[in-house]
């Protein structure tokens, strides 16, 4: 079905926002919308038909304008840099500080903060934005465009394309947070996940990786086989559930990162993605939020899937280049595909 349209409110400035309104042939519906690119539904059938949104997010600007990234496309480096500094050709830059002594996610106003240019082509929407030279203080002008597409084989595809007028680090993600009974069914203890990595980075306190690439085998981090979350979460060292990269192939070809099961429901979702890592996040940091219809999103109500380059890459030499150099093109697709078990 073509993609239709409607209107998701206004930011506090004024600005309206646009919601766009994926449907395909088995009644799945995801909604996008072009400010920070944010997936605020994904609305798929269980085992005995009923549609049940598995998205965690809200029902207007006010909640997104919350700074949690839910849903949202997450630029110009997504995840963690160090002390919120690098260098990169003999220049040092400093950045916003927002996640303890470190940078995240963008920083101040990343990606997921920011309009888009949207165009509707068919059953693919295109979300263009242009960030400037010196913007979060990252040099070169970064100009990114990102398709989201629905297939009638319940896939959703996120296509990237990037290019920049200087050399700089880039690493874009979504950062959609799952829960397979429902966005408003609580913790995700009775989902069963496979990860296909057999090494993972440790981090420092500050969640920082080490620069260790450790094997997985005899680790709490082993999930190449199917794990019920409940019986792990409590198990990871530290006491936070997981917010760690799982180092997949280096190959660049699109390929299964991970498998979600929730029997109860018997939804399943599979991630696919380009990406050398994916970053596995099962929420410690929700704290009674107020999300989507009054649902209360609390600590290990969803899980993230976040498909990307390492984190801290601009500052680990050892790990897979994330810079992107003028003359160059950036490109990453990743998919989240929905099914049902038996």
């Amino acid at each position: 079905m073509p993609i239709s349209t409607d209107s998701f409110g206004k930011t506090a400035d004024g600005k309206e926002v646009t919601r766009y309104t994926f449907q395909n042939k088995n009644n799945v519906i995801v909604r996008v919308l072009d400010y920070g690119g944010i997936i605020t539904d994904i609305i798929v059938p269980d085992r005995d038909g009923k549609m049940e949104d598995v998205n965690l997010g809200f029902d207007d600007m006010e909640g997104y304008a919350g700074g949690r990234f839910m849903g949202a496309l997450i630029g110009r480096v997504a995840n963690r840099i160090a002390g919120g500094q690098f260098s990169l050709d003999g220049t040092s830059y400093s950045l916003f500080v927002n996640n303890g002594p470190n940078s995240l996610h963008g920083g101040k106003r990343g990606f997921d903060k920011r309009f888009w240019e949207a165009k509707v082509d068919g059953n693919r929407l295109s979300l263009k934005y242009i960030s400037p030279d010196g913007e979060e203080n990252y040099p070169g002008e970064v100009t990114l465009t990102v398709i989201y597409e629905l297939t009638d084989e319940n896939e959703l595809i996120i296509d990237y394309t990037a290019t920049s007028t200087k050399a700089t680090p880039v690493n874009f993600t979504n950062h959609a947070y799952f829960n397979l009974g429902g966005h408003a069914s609580g913790k995700i203890d009775d989902h069963r996940v496979q990860i296909n990595a057999e090494h993972f980075l440790p981090l420092d306190d500050n969640s920082i990786p080490t620069g260790e690439i450790r094997k997985v085998e005899a680790t709490e981090w082993d999930l190449r086989s199917p794990v019920r979350l409940g019986d792990r979460l409590g198990q990871v060292p530290g006491g936070k559930g997981f917010d760690h990269n799982f180092n997949l192939s280096l190959s660049g070809e699109k390929r299964l990162a991970a498998r979600v099961e929730h029997p109860p429901s018997g939804r399943w979702m599979e991630c696919h993605t380009t990406e050398p890592g994916v970053q596995f996040y099962t929420s410690f940091y929700l704290q009674d939020v107020v999300g989507k219809a009054g649902a209360i999103y609390s600590q290990y109500g969803g899980f993230c899937l976040e498909a990307q380059h390492y984190p801290d890459s601009i500052n680990q030499p050892s790990f897979p280049n994330c810079v992107l150099r003028d003359g160059e093109t950036y490109r990453q697709t990743t998919s989240y595909k929905f099914g049902i078990s038996s």
